[in-house]
């Protein structure tokens, strides 16, 4: 992934809507939802939704499909894997990384 297209995929996430749209749509997996459905568990009007959907979608995080009179919206999991790839590419100098357990963070004074 480069520079520009994981901005692009940042900034969409950076809204409180997209972000819960997203994280839906990724617990959701590969069935992903109706656009009616992901309205009603956000309980935002479909025309709001359409908006953050469109954001999304333009950021390569959605992919869409038709079935029937619906369109449904799944998570596009190369971008989001790309992205984590991008986020982590240099993480620890290279070294391999282990979870952080409490014990070992310093708190604050």
């Amino acid at each position: 992934m480069e520079t520009d297209d994981a901005l692009t995929a940042l900034a969409a996430l950076a809204h409180s809507i997209r972000l819960a749209v997203f994280r839906l749509l990724v617990q959701a997996g590969p069935a992903g939802l109706p656009a009616g459905r992901i309205a009603e568990r956000m309980e935002i009007p479909a025309s709001s939704l359409s908006f953050h959907l469109k954001e999304l979608h333009r950021a390569g995080l959605l992919t869409s499909r038709q079935d029937g009179r619906s369109i449904i919206y799944t998570a596009h999991f190369d971008t989001m894997n790309g992205l984590l790839a991008y986020l982590t590419q240099n993480c620890c100098g290279g070294n391999p990384c282990s979870p952080v357990s409490p014990c070992s963070v310093a708190s604050p004074s």
